[in-house]
C-alpha cells in the first residue's frame, strides 16, 4: 500500500514538470512568432519608405526662377485631330511661269555686266545683263551687216516701185524685192535698238534674279544660245517624290509640310497660300516614285533647288494625343518628355512614338490627357537633372 502511494506521489510530480515546461516552450514560439512580426512590419515600413525616396529621387527641381529665364512653356495634353502622314523627300523647285531664259541674238564673244557676275543677285526690267560682240570675227560685225543689207533692198524696193507702175518689171517681181525689203528692215530694226560700240546690248525682260549663268565670261555664243536663267521667285513648286506603294493613298493628300535641307524651320503650305497642282499616275521607266507637286507663295527664306524632307497630309484622324516635335527629348534610342508635377517639379516620362507631320508628333503611350508637358525649355530641364552647373535636387521631407 505504502509503495503505491509512493508511484502515484512520483507520477503527479512528473506531469507537473511537463506541465511547465509546455508552457514554457509556448511562450517562446509566442515571443518568437511576435518578434517575427515586428520585423516584418518594420521591413514593410522600411521598403514604403524607400519606394517614396525613389519616387522623389527622380523628380527634377527646376525653380520658377529658372523656369522664367529659359522662358519655359508648357502644355496641357489634350486628344485632337491629326492628320495620317506620308513621309517622304523632295526638292523645291521654280514655278515654270516664274522663270525666263535669256538667249544670244547674235553670233559672237559674250561680256557678261559686272553687276549679274554672281547668281543670286537682283536684276530689275530693261537693266543690261551682258553684249555680244562679232567685230574682230571673219563673219563681221551683224550690226554693220544688217545695216547695209536693209538699205541695199530699201534701194532696191524704191526703184521697183516705181518700174513696176510703169510696167517694166512685173509685179511678181517687185512683190519679192518689197518682201527682201521688209526682212532687212526687220533684222536691222531688231539689232539697231540694242546696237552699241561694244558690241550688240542683252537686256533682261523682268525684274528678278539671277538664277543660273549658261555659259562662261568671253566663251562664243550663237544665235539663239541660252546665256543665263532669271527666276522671280514669287511661286515656288514643291516636287515630292514617293513610293509607288503609297500610290492608293494619293488621292486623300491634300496638303503637305516640308523642312528644308539647310534649316530647323518647318514651312506649312496651308499658311503659304500652297495648293496642290497634281500627282503622277503612273512610275517612270527607270523609277519607283510617283511625283506629287505643290505650288505656294515664296514668302520665306526658300532656295529652289533645296532639297526638303516632306511630309504629305491625308486622313483626319479623331481624338489622337500629340506634343509639339521640340518637346521630346531622347537617349540611347529612347524617346522621353518632361511632366510639370507640382509648382517646380518635374518627371522624365517615356512615351511611345506614332507619326510625325513634322511639327507634331503622335504618342502612342505614355501620356494621358490632363498631363502637362514642357514644350519649350526641354533641354534646360535635361542639364538641370544632369549638370551641376545648373543644380538639381530631390524634396526635403
Amino acid at each position: 500500500m505504502a509503495n503505491l502511494i509512493v508511484r502515484f506521489l512520483a507520477l503527479a510530480v512528473v506531469a507537473v514538470l511537463c506541465g511547465a515546461c509546455n508552457r514554457s516552450n509556448h511562450a517562446d514560439e509566442d515571443a518568437h512568432s511576435c518578434e517575427t512580426s515586428l520585423n516584418a512590419s518594420t521591413e514593410h515600413e522600411h521598403e514604403g519608405e524607400e519606394k517614396a525616396e525613389a519616387a522623389h529621387s527622380e523628380e527634377i527641381i527646376f525653380t520658377p526662377e529658372q523656369a522664367s529665364a529659359c522662358k519655359l512653356e508648357m502644355e496641357e495634353v489634350k486628344p485632337a485631330d491629326f492628320q495620317q502622314v506620308i513621309k517622304t523627300s523632295g526638292q523645291v523647285l521654280s514655278a515654270s511661269d516664274n522663270e525666263v531664259t535669256i538667249v544670244s541674238s547674235i553670233n559672237g564673244v559674250i561680256d557678261f555686266s559686272k553687276s549679274v557676275m554672281t547668281e543670286g543677285v537682283g536684276i530689275a526690267a530693261g537693266q543690261l545683263v551682258a553684249t555680244v560682240s562679232a567685230r574682230k570675227m571673219a563673219e563681221g560685225d551683224p550690226l554693220v551687216k544688217a545695216e547695209a543689207e536693209y538699205e541695199a533692198a530699201r534701194l532696191e524696193y524704191e526703184r521697183n516701185r516705181g518700174l513696176v507702175a510703169d510696167k517694166i518689171i512685173s509685179a511678181r517681181e517687185f512683190e519679192q524685192s518689197k518682201l527682201q525689203y521688209e526682212k532687212t528692215k526687220t533684222a536691222y530694226e531688231a539689232l539697231s535698238g540694242s546696237g552699241s560700240s561694244a558690241g550688240i546690248r542683252i537686256q533682261s525682260p523682268m525684274s528678278g534674279f539671277v538664277k543660273s549663268r549658261l555659259v562662261g565670261q568671253g566663251e562664243y555664243v550663237s544665235v539663239g544660245q541660252p546665256l543665263m536663267v532669271l527666276t522671280k521667285n514669287r511661286r515656288l513648286q514643291l516636287r515630292a517624290d514617293v513610293l509607288e506603294k503609297y500610290f492608293n493613298k494619293l488621292k486623300g493628300v491634300h496638303g503637305a509640310n516640308f523642312k528644308l535641307a539647310y534649316g530647323d524651320s518647318v514651312f506649312r503650305l496651308s499658311s503659304l497660300n500652297g495648293r496642290l497642282l497634281s500627282f503622277g499616275k503612273t512610275t517612270s521607266e527607270n523609277s519607283s516614285f510617283v511625283p506629287v507637286i505643290f505650288e505656294f507663295d515664296n514668302v520665306g527664306d526658300v532656295v529652289p533647288g533645296s532639297f526638303a524632307e516632306v511630309y504629305l497630309l491625308s486622313t483626319l484622324r479623331k481624338n489622337v494625343i500629340s506634343v509639339p516635335k521640340a518637346s521630346l527629348m531622347e537617349s540611347q534610342g529612347i524617346y522621353y518628355v518632361f511632366v510639370n508635377v507640382d509648382k517646380e517639379g518635374y518627371r522624365r516620362q517615356e512615351v511611345k512614338l506614332g507619326q510625325s507631320d513634322g511639327c507634331r508628333v503622335e504618342i502612342l503611350a505614355g501620356l494621358n490627357p490632363g498631363d502637362r508637358v514642357v514644350t519649350h525649355g526641354a533641354m534646360q530641364i535635361r542639364l538641370a537633372s544632369a549638370s551641376a552647373a545648373i543644380p538639381a535636387h530631390s524634396h526635403q521631407h
